[in-house]
């Protein structure tokens, strides 16, 4: 269970990296969310051991964080 764990993490890591390369023409705030909803999935999935709810709700309340912050 703890490789799948690591996996996950590191899957989900990698696809931030990779996603974020591709914010050159978003404004602040937009980035601001987009790196928001990246670390709330991390986030999520590190603190529900891998479920998928947790990943999907923690990029959903990290991306509202990041929304309000990049104002």
């Amino acid at each position: 269970m703890k490789t799948l764990q690591k996996f996950a993490i590191a899957s989900a890591a990698a696809i931030l990296l990779l996603g974020l390369s591709g914010c050159t023409g978003l404004s602040s705030q937009e980035k601001s969310t987009v790196i928001g909803a990246g670390v709330g999935a991390v986030g999520g999935a590190i603190l529900t051991g891998g479920s998928p709810v947790g990943t999907v709700g923690g990029a959903a309340v990290g991306g509202v964080i990041g929304h309000e912050v990049g104002r």
